[in-house]
Parts: C-alpha cells; structure tokens; sequence
C-alpha cells in the first residue's frame, strides 16, 4: 500500500530508488567524572581527536572534483575554521578541566550554548547557521567515541541510486554520498537556508527535510519517489506510479539542457520589457558563480559574515579587500548590504543574548549601527573606499522610518569629509537604498522613497513580521505563505511608491528565485530580481515567456478580489503563458 509523507523541499528534481537508513547526529554522549591527576590527559584526548577531524574533512576537501561548484569546497573549508574557533577548542578544554568531565560531555554543553545562541538570532537565514555547529560536533564526537564509521551507499549494478534518509546530514556527508552516487536524501531535521540544502542545490540532488520520523516510517530497501520541488516522498509506488515519475525525470533532463542556452540571452520579456537578473552572494569568492551564469550585477552581498567566529572587530583593510574581490568578480551593480547582526551576536564584545527578550525586535541590524557608530565608521570607510573602484550601492537592513535614513546619511556624509582631508578616492554620489523588509517600511515607502536611492524587498522578513510567525519553527512553518493577501500588497504598496518617486525597486528574497512567484513578481511590477545564481537561469526563461502588460493586468484584478476562492482562481491563471 503506497503512503505519502511530507517534507520540505530544497532540491528540485525527482527521484526513484530504494530507502538506506543512516544515523548521523543522534548520538548517546557519556557523561562521567575525570579525576584531577588525569585531565591532562583527557584534554590532549580532546585535542587529538580534533586534529583527527581536521584531517578528515581536508581529505573530503581534497577529493572534491576539480570540476565542481566553487561553494562545495567552502562548505568545508568553513567547518574546519569552526574547529579552529576557540569557541570550540579552547572552551571544550576549559570546561573538562572546570567541570572535570569527559571530552564528550564538555563536548556537548559548548554545543547546546552555541546552538541556543544561534536559535535567538534575528535573521532567518544565520539562525539556520546551528546546523553547522551540530555537524562539526557530530563529526567530532564520533572520533571521540571511536564510531568512525564511513557512509557508505554505493549504488549497486542494474539497481536505481540509493535514497538517503537520516536524521541530518553535513555537506561532508552530502559529498561523500554524491561521490557514491546517490540519488537523494530525505532528512527529518534541517530547513532550506541550511548549508546542506544549499549543497544539495548546487549538486542537482533532490532532497527534503523537516520530515520527522522519516527514518521510522520508511524500511530500508522499500522502493520511493523523492520530489524535492513539491517535499513530497511516496513509499512502495505501484507501476503506474513510478511509471509518471519516470516521464517526469525524463522532462527534467530536458528542461535543464534548455537553460544552459540561456546563458549569453538578454533577460527581456515576450513584450520588450527589460528585467535585471542579479544575484545574492554571502561570501566575496561566491561571485564567481554569478558571473558564470551571466548575473547582471550582485543585488545582495551579505557583511555580516566578516564579523563572525572572531574576538575582534575586522578592520577597514580587511573589509576594503573583501569589497574589492566582489567587485573585480563580476560586471555591474554590486549591492552591499551593512552589517546585519542584533543584540544576540556577540559581535566579539561579550553580548548577553538574554539582554534582549525579543532579539528580532531588538537591537539589531541598521538599528544596532546607529547605536555602536565607532563600529559602523569603518564599515563606512571601507564601503566608501570601494565605490571609487566600482558600481557600489549601499543597502541598509531593517530601517523602519525615515529618521533612520537621514542619520545614516549624515554619518556618511562625515565620513566623506574624513576620507576627503585625509585623500582617499570615493563616490560622492553613492546610492544608498533601503532594505523593505518590516511591514511599516512598505506601508511608509512613499516617505522612504524621498530619502533613499533605491528599494530592496526583503520578503524572508516581511513575510514572517507581517504574519507573525517564525518560519523556522517547525510548529507553525505551515503560517509561512508568501501568497497571503497581505504580504502581496505590502510589496505592491512598495513597487509603487519606488515607480512614482521614481527610484529602482528589487527584491532579494526567497520569493524572487522561486519560478512559482516569476509571473506574479511581474505583474505586481516588479523589474529587479536577486537571487542564488543557481536559480537565475530558470527565472530568466520564464521571463522570456511573459507578457507583463497582461500579468500586471490579471494581478490588478487578483488584488481586487475580496473571496478566497476567486483569489486564487486569478492565482492560477498566471501560470498560463500570456501571448505576446
């Protein structure tokens, strides 16, 4: 008897194999007393078992092939740094010889406090950065528990590839599993910003995760069908069944040889309508990625990640170069966002997360810089330094009100005149926009628009600010709808306000690199899309087929709809190619 489960899906494609159960993270740590005569002993135990660690990673490193994307390479480069970070070396080594207990355990309670800071952060997308720190402790325990085990579900001969389905999975895991030619994974834990679903992405491996009790429920051996677009998995498929799926493989394969035409095409629509294909990069290497897809600039360059796992503060010269390489990388605008971090990170300053009951609520992003200005200058010297090198544009996170903008401007007016005296090259004419990603900005853009350079809507935020709900949180991640008639005429009200100032409006979002929303974004007017380059290409073609008139036609008429039903009627009919 078949039987349907769901997920979330953060890899398209479709898959057909048969079930290989693993256990990665769920592990039984001891716990026990170590005497005093022989902590020095258990902490060279723990120290040798992180360098066993570091060398397996760089020998995963080392076997990814030359030919792979740039991003699989630093998923791990970025988990041996984690074992470097004194937050986990020198403060598992502290804790054995404090609380006189075994590495494990040490091990352990500096996971649960790093990963309890990482829960109460702001943003959606660091907050998913605690599965990095449970997949660099797994991998750890395991050598200190002697469970060394390799992953191992290599394909067997006339047999479809395997379907992994664990409790979580690292991007070591994901690359060794690649590597033996898997044909998708199915998770119980994880989310779609996780730098596992990221991998997935990039590999082409469909994947879903969020599915609790998957591991119970599905037999090992039991033939599926994984579908990572809609998250969906069915167990013990009849013939008619897998016969579909096989068509819809076969159309997949298709589909993606087309879009590698699409590189070197102009984004413009079936009525002439010009459309700016940008892309979101979080590291400065990452944007050789978008150049290889044809990116007409970076609409998204995330700051944030300089000032992490370190003590200090990184400095003018560190940032300038990191601006530099992005710049250098790639033709066109590249939109640099300012220092996205709150109340919750430690910033290398000793910030209590408890300080702040309601962290995304709190002190955090633009709010945050205006306080801690000393820190912000800089970030401002260096962004000012880049623009005489480069299309620079300067995006500010969370601005709820016009009083925001004007002191940002006032403190770069200052630090033009620093930089002036002391003879150093800037764009006196910087553009300096504003991130739309709280429901007050959309509903005040007009008043925005007079202050600011340019928009980007930052729907990952204002979906969850304008309905309340964290879509992280397993419990009510089914609230998350980017549909929902509200979130549509927060980013219309946004649109317009952008057309009539007249001023640029893009949208870096998740909603902008999902094909699903191509069609609607357009007709709400939207002309600016930013997005992982992975999705460019498929977005670019959906573009070439649209008639905006006639959508922006349609979605006036969806707008106006005050019954669910005929709501979503209009909905659907956007997905119908209009003729040209």
């Amino acid at each position: 008897m078949s039987l349907w489960l769901s997920g979330i899906g953060v890899s398209r494609g479709i898959a057909i194999g048969r079930v290989h159960r693993i256990h990665a993270t769920d592990l039984d740590i001891p716990e026990y007393e170590i005497a005093a005569d022989a902590l020095d002993a258990e902490v060279q135990r723990f120290e040798e078992g992180l360098a066993r660690t570091r060398e397996q990673l760089e020998t995963i490193r080392d076997q990814v092939p030359a030919n792979a994307p740039p991003e699989i390479a630093a998923f791990i480069e970025t988990h041996l740094l984690m074992l470097e970070d004194s937050a986990l070396s020198d403060t598992v080594a502290k804790l054995i010889r404090e609380h006189h207990c075994n590495a494990e355990w040490a091990l352990k309670l500096q996971q649960d406090h790093l990963v309890s800071v990482f829960d109460q952060m702001d943003d959606a997308y660091l907050r998913t950065r605690r599965d990095d720190v449970v997949h660099v402790t797994a991998r750890l325990q395991r050598v200190l528990l002697k469970e060394e085990r390799h992953i191992e579900a290599r394909r067997e001969a006339n047999r479809e590839p395997p379907v992994i389905v664990a409790d979580d999975l690292t991007p070591a895991d994901i690359i060794i599993l690649h590597q033996q030619g898997v044909g998708a994974f199915i998770s119980e834990h994880g989310g779609p910003l996780s730098h596992s679903a990221i991998l997935a992405r990039s590999l082409r491996i469909p994947a879903v995760v969020g599915m609790h009790a998957a591991r119970r429920l599905l037999l090992d051996d039991e033939t599926v069908v994984v579908d990572g677009e809609a998250g969906h998995v069915l167990a013990a498929p009849d013939a008619e069944a897998i016969e579909f799926y096989r068509h819809r493989q076969k159309r997949d394969q298709r589909y993606r040889r087309m879009l590698g035409k699409l590189k070197g095409e102009p984004a413009v629509t079936a009525d002439g309508v010009p459309i700016r294909l940008l892309a979101n990069v979080e590291l400065p290497d990452d944007s050789a990625d978008a150049a290889e897809v044809g990116a007409d600039g970076i609409g998204l360059y995330r700051t944030e990640f300089l000032y992490m796992n370190r003590e200090d503060m990184p400095t003018e010269e560190e940032q300038l170069a990191a601006y530099r390489r992005v710049l250098r990388s790639v033709d066109g605008p590249v939109t640099i966002r300012t220092l996205d971090l709150g109340a919750d990170k430690t910033l290398g300053q000793g910030r209590d997360p408890a300080q702040s009951t309601n962290p995304a609520l709190g002190l955090r992003a633009i709010r945050l810089c205006l306080k801690e200005t000393d820190m912000f200058r800089v970030q401002l010297r260096a962004l000012l330094r880049a623009s005489a090198e480069g299309d620079v544009r300067v995006m500010l996170p969370m601005i709820s009100n016009t009083q925001e903008l004007k002191q940002t401007r006032h403190l770069i007016g200052e630090t033009m005149n620093q930089l002036r005296a002391e003879g150093h090259a800037f764009n006196s004419a910087l553009p300096v926009g504003a991130m739309i990603e709280v429901p007050a900005a959309a509903l005040s853009a007009p008043l925005l628009a007079r202050h600011a350079d340019f928009f980007s809507l930052g729907t990952n935020d204002l979906i969850q600010y304008t309905l309340a709900m964290d879509r992280v949180d397993d419990e009510i991640n089914y609230l998350y709808d980017p549909l929902h008639p509200a979130v549509l005429r927060l980013i219309k009200l946004t649109i317009e306000a952008g057309e009539q100032a007249p001023i640029p409006v893009s949208m870096c979002g998740e909603m902008a690199s999902d094909r699903r929303y191509t069609r609607l974004l357009l007709g709400l007017g939207l002309t600016e899309f930013s997005m992982h380059p992975a999705s460019i290409l498929e977005v670019k073609q959906l573009i070439m087929q649209s008639n905006v008139a006639a959508l922006r036609e349609q979605v006036d008429a969806m707008l106006a709809c005050s019954d669910a039903d005929e709501f979503r009627e209009h909905l659907d009919a956007l997905d119908e190619p209009a003729p040209a």
